[in-house]
């Protein structure tokens, strides 16, 4: 598993989804490499709608694959701004580019940013190397 899998300077959740904040008050969320070799083959993402409240923990969507449907838990609290609506017709960009073309909201974040117990690159790395992955 190599450092490039993981951007350093995104925080990574214990429920393999990824964010990226860029600023304080905007995020974009989408599922780890990890999460997407463990799904196998993507056939379906279902995304919250743009202007629905997001909560950090909770189910935001769903990811169909040819071996489950897994939820997608948002890491931060917001609304959505912005879905990857690319991904309706291609789902496979998600097993193709998972950090860069498969990213799957954008939102506008709730006072607070992004919390602080989600991990580094380097905890995140670590994270999985516990679980035997």
């Amino acid at each position: 598993m190599s450092q490039a899998n993981y951007p350093a300077q995104f925080r990574y959740s214990t429920e393999h989804e990824w964010v990226d904040a860029p600023s304080p008050s905007a995020a974009t969320v989408g599922i780890t490499d990890h999460a997407q070799h463990a799904l196998g083959d993507i056939v379906f993402v279902d995304l919250p709608r743009v202007g629905t409240a997001v909560e950090a923990g909770k189910p935001c969507g769903s990811v169909e694959s040819v071996k489950a449907v897994s939820e997608i838990f948002s890491p931060v609290t917001g609304e959505v701004t912005e879905v990857n609506a690319t991904l309706a017709e291609h789902p496979e960009i998600v097993n193709q580019d998972p950090h860069v073309k498969g990213w799957m909201i954008k939102v506008s974040l709730a006072a607070g940013g992004v919390p602080s117990e989600l991990m580094t690159a380097a905890q995140y790395q670590e994270l999985l190397k516990q679980e035997g992955s």
